[in-house]
């Protein structure tokens, strides 16, 4: 079955946010890059701001499927599990050669001033995301393996929110030191191993 236009306009509205932004990017340049009519665009979507809502959970759910492989995994222990999961985005992140960072940490810069309701969902999504990973820091901390003197989701929130600020620098310097110096600080000190 061939993908409706819909799809295709979703699957470009990735890759032109992407490249461009949410303000960067045009409804002509989406239907353009998804080979459809601009009037598809508004026979699909209410607004640019509905399109980009959409835009933002495929990718959140996209994103969801690697926390659950890294942090579902059970035959690793939990520390292993979020050591894991930063090795499986930095693998996304070099297969794309350091050009794409994380489109929620682009829009959550981009359009806490633009949109009222993107940055609710925005909101919503850190919440929700952040909550597979403090329940892996609590397991952790349950059996030794983590320090407990922060609270499990006090440092779900450090993890991600300085892991995006390393994503940040990793696109200025187009490359993987600054993920990979977060990674090795982070499992030394924060996060590093109970004797």
């Amino acid at each position: 079955m061939q993908p409706s236009l819909r799809e295709n306009i979703l699957n470009a509205g990735v890759k032109v946010m992407f490249r461009s932004g949410y303000v960067g990017a045009t409804v002509r340049d989406i239907c353009s890059a998804a080979g459809a009519p601009h009037g598809s665009f508004t026979n699909h979507f209410r607004s640019k701001e509905q399109f980009a809502r959409e835009v933002l959970d495929r990718y959140f759910a996209n994103l969801q499927g690697h926390v659950r492989e890294a942090l579902g995994d059970k035959s690793l222990t939990p520390r292993k599990r979020l050591e894991r999961y930063l090795e499986i985005i930095s693998g996304v992140l070099a297969d794309e050669k350091w050009n794409r960072g994380c489109l929620i940490g682009d829009f959550s810069l981009e359009t806490v001033l633009q949109s009222k309701p993107l940055h609710q969902r925005l909101e919503a999504i850190f919440k929700e995301w952040r909550a597979p990973f403090a329940l892996c820091i609590a397991e952790a901390q349950a059996i030794g393996e983590i320090d407990s003197t922060f609270d499990p989701t006090d440092l779900a929130e450090f993890l991600l929110s300085s892991w995006e600020g390393a994503i940040l620098r990793m696109k200025v310097e187009r490359g993987p030191a600054p993920l990979e110096r977060f990674r090795k600080i982070i499992f030394q000190t924060v996060f590093k191993e109970q004797k």
